[in-house]
């Protein structure tokens, strides 16, 4: 099995010496085969230019990934840490669960995404091996077997599970999902620490305190927060929201056509969003008792 070790220095070794006289990359210097530099290396990537403001190999050991664990990936959109998690826990005997899109949901963008993950993530076994697929519901199905996950993540989805009115309700069934003593990892757009935070999250951000709340209520202990994903140019304020910066460069209200004369270049200068970086986890002593959510399909 690859160790952290193995995946920090694999990953470092192939940043500082990737190249041999000529210019071209040395194969000697790639990181091992089924290391986490490895798969955050792999041609299969997502928008991995996406790297300098997502931080992947130093986010996801922070949150404690290892590659023979059980990892729950809620709301994975599209897949750009599924395209990272399914190659490294295939290649070393772990498990990945996508509690993904409801694929009866009304809101035919999500279908869209859902559609677009399952074509992608299907099409090689070989690489991806098999994904457990669940879904986050409204029906408030299990999310995976209470007690058989190591890990579990949520990246820049807070907001969309509040505007559904379902953040409570999932961070129950993470906690239900978690062994004892098992990790959460929450990725986030960071509102400002003062004010109110709105309850539907309109603006795609959150505040810390909030998330914390969240997390705390559900019955989840708080870790450590790190600062591998802040962005102190983003000032917040945009006109349509976090979706105003890259890469999504948004320049009009939802649902309306895109305004060519819209100047996107302040946005582009800022960059993605500040984000908050959150490890949580859930009790191992005999009190821990999570909250299971209804398991009715």
């Amino acid at each position: 099995m690859i160790t952290r070790r193995h995946a920090v220095f694999g990953l470092a070794a192939a940043g500082l010496a990737g190249c041999g006289p000529s210019g071209t990359p040395n194969a000697a210097d790639a990181p091992p085969p089924g290391s986490l530099g490895w798969a955050i290396g792999g041609e299969w990537r997502i928008d991995a230019e996406r790297d300098q403001w997502r931080h992947p190999l130093q986010t996801l050991l922070f949150w404690g990934v290892e590659g023979n664990m059980n990892v729950l990936e809620v709301l994975p959109g599209l897949g750009w840490y599924t395209s990272i998690l399914a190659p490294y826990l295939h290649a070393n005997g772990g498990k990945l669960i996508a509690a993904q899109f409801d694929p009866r949901s009304p809101s035919l963008a999500q279908r869209e995404v859902l559609a677009a993950w399952e074509a992608r993530f299907s099409a090689n076994r070989e690489l991806y091996g098999e994904i457990e697929r669940t879904a986050v519901t409204s029906r408030g199905a299990a999310l995976a077997p209470a007690n058989s996950v190591d890990l579990a993540i949520i990246s820049n989805s807070v907001h969309t599970l509040m505007a559904e009115g379902t953040a409570e309700r999932v961070f129950a069934g993470v906690l239900a999902a978690l062994k004892p003593g098992g990790s959460f990892g929450v990725e986030q757009h960071r509102a400002a620490s003062t004010g109110l935070q709105d309850p539907l999250a309109g603006t795609g951000y959150v505040q810390e305190a909030y998330v914390r709340a969240l997390a705390q209520e559900a019955g989840f202990e708080f870790v450590a927060a790190s600062d591998i994903n802040a962005n102190p140019r983003d000032t917040r304020d945009h006109p349509f929201g976090v979706w105003t910066l890259p890469p999504t460069y948004r320049s009009s209200p939802l649902g309306q056509p895109d305004d060519p004369g819209f100047d996107t270049s302040p946005y582009e200068a800022i960059g993605e969003s500040d984000r908050m970086t959150l490890k949580f986890r859930k009790p191992a002593g005999p009190s821990a008792r999570a909250p299971i959510p209804n398991s009715t399909p």
